[in-house]
């Protein structure tokens, strides 16, 4: 007797408005999380999304516009992951320690996505084409702000509260983003991937300290 095997799904031809787009990203990040971006293709985001390829260019002209729409939602999710740390810290603290906190949390946010969601992470930090908008909203988290202006808040805090000298505050994102991006990196695919959990949490806050000392 033949043996029967399942039809292949039909590939849907069409979507209400707006959904479509909705699917192709959806598709495209969870290509990102499950790769980087060079995962993200779109005629694989079709597929995952049950359409003929020639429906997705009605949404993106091209791969790099389904990137760049992935990128700015990973940069959007790292965003939110900010706040939502800031979030669980005691706004009646001291000035002083508040700023320190917020500092550290925007950090250990950072730090924590980073080995959490790895290929969204190299996803929201890859080249973006030179079309890109670079203030496009959709990067930004529930405030507002994007992962760049949250470090600047909390360094601003850190001027108000007399813990860094307004002189030295110009520049000084790049300086702490810098040096945490480097660790995060060292520890996504660098000599330290296999440091041991309990490890990394105590280097972590110490580099963090560092960084809010030195700046």
């Amino acid at each position: 007797m033949k043996k029967r095997t399942k039809a292949a799904p039909r590939a849907r031809s069409t979507y209400r408005h707006g959904d479509l787009r909705r699917a192709l990203l959806a598709a495209g990040i969870e290509l990102a999380r499950g790769g980087g971006p060079d995962a993200v293709v779109l005629r694989e985001a079709t597929r995952r999304a049950g359409v003929v390829p020639n429906a997705a260019y009605r949404h993106f002209a091209g791969r790099s516009a389904l990137l760049a729409a992935v990128r700015a939602a990973a940069l959007s999710m790292l965003a939110v992951a900010m706040e939502a740390e800031i979030a669980r810290l005691d706004p009646r603290r001291p000035p002083s320690d508040f700023a320190r906190a917020s500092l550290r949390a925007v950090g250990s946010a950072y730090l924590r996505f980073a080995q959490t969601e790895t290929g969204l992470f190299r996803t929201a930090f890859t080249a973006p084409e030179e079309s890109e908008v670079s203030d496009d909203p959709a990067k930004a988290g529930h405030t507002g702000r994007n992962p760049f202006q949250l470090l600047s808040d909390a360094l601003d805090r850190l001027t108000a509260a007399g813990l860094l000298p307004p002189a030295r505050r110009p520049g000084a994102e790049y300086l702490a983003w810098s040096t945490v991006h480097g660790l995060a990196m060292l520890f996504i695919e660098g000599p330290l991937n296999r440091m041991p959990a309990a490890q990394r949490r105590e280097i972590e806050q110490r580099l963090l300290k560092m960084v809010e000392e030195g700046l």
